[in-house]
């Protein structure tokens, strides 16, 4: 078993037993023909570890704060947002809402998947964008593990001073 599936069995096992504890059926996993049709509409390819998530555990409603969304409003996300004001960058996805306009976004032009923070309570684009963690399994681990700074136990989420790397591909991607 390789590093990616050892991954998706962790997540697998983590959402069975979350899901059991609240009491709420998960979505069902995507069928490939709903991916396909995602993709076409987005132009680009999910990438590969965010497609097992959404085909293989389920439809959003898993992970970090909230969960991930269900694919087709992260879709609708994208697709407004690109239209919007703030100039949202090509191949940027936003996969969760961690509230408060914050958005957790998966790089799908990436090679590692990095996942990205869209907080335009800092004002400006050039400053809404941060780097959260090179790649989506890294994002994933920290979940898994509580070590994340958006976990409670990690105690990373107190600290006043905590400040992320800025995204400087932005600009060239709007």
């Amino acid at each position: 078993m390789n590093e990616t599936e050892q991954l998706l069995e962790q997540v697998a096992d983590r959402v069975r037993n979350s899901a059991q504890g609240r009491g709420k059926p998960l979505p069902a996993p995507l069928a490939a023909g709903e991916r396909a049709r995602a993709e076409l509409i987005l132009g680009f390819a999910l990438p590969p570890l965010l497609a097992a998530l959404y085909t293989r555990i389920a439809d959003g409603g898993f992970g970090p704060e909230c969960g991930l969304l269900p694919l087709g409003q992260a879709v609708g996300m994208y697709e407004a947002q690109r239209a919007s004001a703030w100039r949202w960058p090509e191949g940027v996805l936003p996969i969760a809402d961690f509230g408060c306009t914050t958005y957790i976004c998966v790089d799908c032009r990436s090679e590692t998947a990095q996942v990205l923070m869209f907080d335009p309570s800092l004002g400006e684009p050039d400053l809404a964008w941060s780097i959260d963690t090179p790649s989506l399994a890294g994002w994933l681990r920290g979940w898994l593990d509580g070590t994340a700074w958006f976990c409670f136990e990690s105690g990373l989420g107190e600290e006043s001073d905590l400040e992320f790397t800025p995204w400087e591909e932005f600009r060239s991607r709007i």
